[in-house]
C-alpha cells in the first residue's frame, strides 16, 4: 500500500467512508473555480461534517506530509482553490448553518460552509442587514469570502469582509483548533490573530466558524445615474455627496466604453441618456429624493455633473442597474481577461488613461472596458481576447497592466485574492522584505507546507 492509500485509509477510519471520495465520485465542480483554470481531479475529496472532522483530517494529512487544498463555493476568480492531481481537496460544503443571531450584540454566528445568500436572508428576517454582497451570493460560502477578504458593491459604506468579521474558529495545519470567536468590537488582548487568516486564501489555516457583524437595515434608497465630464468630477461628486447626505451604499463608475456596451446588451437597448459622455456614475443612497436632488443641483451648478436621472420607481432603478450588471454577460459575449486592481482614488483616472494608451499602442484595435467601485479604490478592467491576435498574448497583457499598477503604487488584487493567477505579479505591489515576512508567517503556521501549496507564493 503506497503512502497516499495509507493516508486515505486513515482518513476513512477517522471521517467515515462517505466523507472521503475518490475518482469518478468527485464532482467536476471541485476541479477548478469560476476561472476554469487548469481543471484537475484531486487525489481525493474530503467532506467533513464538523470542526472536529476538519481537525482530524488535517492531523492525518500533516503527519503524512500530504498537501490539502481547502475549498468553499468554488466561485473564486484567482485559481485559489484549484487542486493538483496529487492534492487532497477539503470541501466545507457540509459545514452549513446559522448557529446564532444575537440582536443585542448585532452579530450572527455561522459555519464556514454557509452560503452568503442564506446568511443575508436569515439576518434580514431578524430585522438586520448583512452588507457583504456579491454576484455569486447564492453559490459562494462565507468561509471562502473570509479567506479571500471579498469585497462587493457595498464596500464604500460597510467595508471589506475583514471589517465585518469579529471572530473566527480556525483549524491549523497540524489539526490544532484556534478559538478566536468574539462578539466584541473592542478587544485588545494581544495580537489580533484572526486578521492573519482573513485574506490568507487557506494557506495558513482552515476557517470553520465565524462571528460576523450585522448592520441596521437601511431605509428606502434612492438610485441616481449621472453623466460626468471627467474623472476628477467623479471624485468631487462623491465627496460632495458624503458631506451633504452621507456615504452612499454604492458608487459605481463606468467609463464610456463600458456604458455603451452595457446598454447595447439590454433587452431593450435604448440608452437612458446620451452615451457620448466620458464617464457615468450609478449610485445608491439612503437619502431621500428631495435631499439628494438638492445635492445634485449643486453638483450640476459646479459642473461636476452634466446630465442625471433620478430613478422614480423600483422598476426604473432596476433597469439602470442592469447596465452596470453587464459583467454577468462577459463569459457569454466576450473572451474576457479580467483585472481586479486597486489604486489611490486620485490616480484611478490617470491609470485608466495610461493603461488604455499602452494597450492601444501595443495592440491597436483591442477592446478594453473600465469600471469599478472607485469610492473604495477598486477598478476593474476587462480586455476582450477576441479583439487580439490569436493565441491571445495573455501574459504580456497582464505584465503591461500590473506594471502600470506598480508604477502608480497600486495593488494587483483588490478583492479576489492572488491564488495561482496573480502570484507572478505580486512583486509589483509587495516588497521583497514584506514577501519574506509573509513566507516566515507561512512557515511558522504550516512548517510542512501542506495547506494550499503553490498559492500566493508559488
Amino acid at each position: 500500500m503506497n503512502d497516499l492509500q495509507q493516508t486515505l485509509t486513515r482518513l476513512r477510519d477517522a471521517l467515515g467512508e462517505a466523507q472521503v471520495l475518490t475518482g469518478d465520485s468527485i464532482s467536476q465542480r471541485h476541479y477548478s473555480d469560476w476561472t476554469r483554470h487548469a481543471p484537475t481531479c484531486p487525489a481525493a475529496l474530503l467532506l467533513p461534517e464538523d470542526t472536529e472532522q476538519v481537525a482530524a483530517a488535517l492531523r492525518i494529512c500533516n503527519a503524512a506530509g500530504q498537501p490539502v487544498v481547502p475549498q468553499g463555493g468554488m466561485t473564486g476568480l484567482a485559481g485559489g482553490a484549484v487542486p493538483r492531481a496529487t492534492d487532497i481537496a477539503l470541501s466545507l460544503d457540509r459545514l452549513q448553518g446559522i448557529e446564532e443571531i444575537d440582536a443585542a450584540a448585532a452579530t450572527v454566528t455561522v459555519k464556514a460552509g454557509t452560503a452568503l445568500q442564506d446568511i443575508q436572508q436569515a439576518v434580514t428576517d431578524a430585522g438586520f442587514l448583512f452588507p457583504l454582497d456579491l454576484g455569486a451570493r447564492g453559490s459562494c460560502q462565507i468561509g471562502g469570502n473570509i479567506a479571500t477578504n471579498a469585497g462587493g458593491n457595498a464596500v464604500i459604506r460597510y467595508g471589506m469582509t475583514r471589517d465585518l468579521v469579529l471572530g473566527l474558529e480556525v483549524v491549523l495545519a497540524d489539526g490544532r483548533v484556534l478559538n478566536l470567536m468574539n462578539k466584541m468590537i473592542k478587544n485588545n488582548c494581544g495580537y489580533d490573530l484572526k486578521q492573519c487568516f482573513i485574506g490568507s486564501e487557506g494557506t495558513l489555516g482552515v476557517i470553520t466558524r465565524a462571528v460576523l457583524k450585522m448592520a441596521p437595515q437601511p431605509g428606502q434608497s434612492t438610485t441616481l445615474l449621472c453623466a460626468l465630464p471627467d474623472y476628477p468630477s467623479a471624485v468631487a461628486l462623491l465627496r460632495r455627496i458624503q458631506r451633504s447626505v452621507g456615504t452612499p451604499q454604492a458608487y459605481e463608475l463606468m467609463w464610456r466604453d463600458f456604458f455603451r456596451m452595457g446598454v447595447s446588451w439590454l433587452e431593450n437597448p435604448v440608452s437612458p441618456m446620451p452615451d457620448h459622455h466620458p464617464l457615468y456614475v450609478l449610485l445608491e443612497s439612503p437619502a431621500s429624493d428631495e435631499t439628494l436632488q438638492q445635492t445634485l443641483e449643486a453638483a450640476l451648478e459646479a459642473g461636476e455633473v452634466v446630465d442625471a436621472i433620478l430613478a422614480s420607481s423600483q422598476a426604473q432603478a432596476r433597469s439602470l442597474w442592469k447596465i452596470r450588471e453587464a459583467t454577468a454577460e462577459f463569459p457569454l459575449r466576450l473572451a474576457p481577461l479580467n483585472f481586479d486592481i486597486s489604486l489611490p482614488i486620485g490616480q484611478i483616472g490617470d491609470f485608466a488613461d495610461l493603461c488604455r494608451e499602452r494597450l492601444d499602442l501595443r495592440w491597436p484595435g483591442n477592446r478594453s472596458v473600465y469600471f469599478g467601485h472607485i469610492g473604495d479604490s477598486n477598478l476593474h478592467l476587462t480586455v476582450d481576447c477576441h479583439s487580439l491576435p490569436q493565441p491571445a498574448p495573455v501574459f504580456e497583457i497582464e505584465e503591461l497592466v500590473y506594471s502600470a499598477v506598480g508604477e502608480l503604487g497600486g495593488a494587483v488584487s483588490a478583492e479576489h485574492g492572488i491564488g495561482l493567477l496573480k502570484r507572478e505579479f505580486l512583486h509589483h505591489s509587495v516588497s521583497a522584505d514584506a514577501m519574506q515576512t509573509m513566507v516566515a508567517l507561512k512557515n511558522s503556521l504550516d512548517p510542512k507546507g501542506i495547506l494550499n501549496p503553490g498559492k500566493i507564493f508559488g
